[in-house]
């Protein structure tokens, strides 16, 4: 499956709360993505919390754009990518 990273802009920021409101809304996106095929592997924040950078393994990209769009979340740039491991050469 190929790997894409989705880089999104909040410019309020990204206010997920740790607590059992915040996991059910996570697992709602899980869940929306699941619909169209995408798997969010794990995201990366910002320290303002105004931008993240997103790993998912999906079809292709238009999936993810389409479950971007279930979910209300904002889409900047999505770019297919494959893995460089440093430890490759050892």
């Amino acid at each position: 499956m190929p790997r894409f990273i989705v880089q999104r802009t909040f410019p309020h920021g990204l206010n997920v709360i740790p607590n059992e409101n915040g996991a059910k809304a996570m697992l709602s996106i899980v869940g929306r993505n699941a619909e169209k095929k995408v798997t969010w592997v794990h995201s990366y924040v910002s320290l303002d919390k105004s931008r993240t950078f997103c790993v998912y393994d999906a079809p292709d990209e238009n999936a993810i754009r389409e479950a971007a769009t279930c979910n209300g979340l904002p889409v900047d740039q999505i770019l297919e990518v494959r893995v460089l491991d440093p430890y490759f050469y050892f």
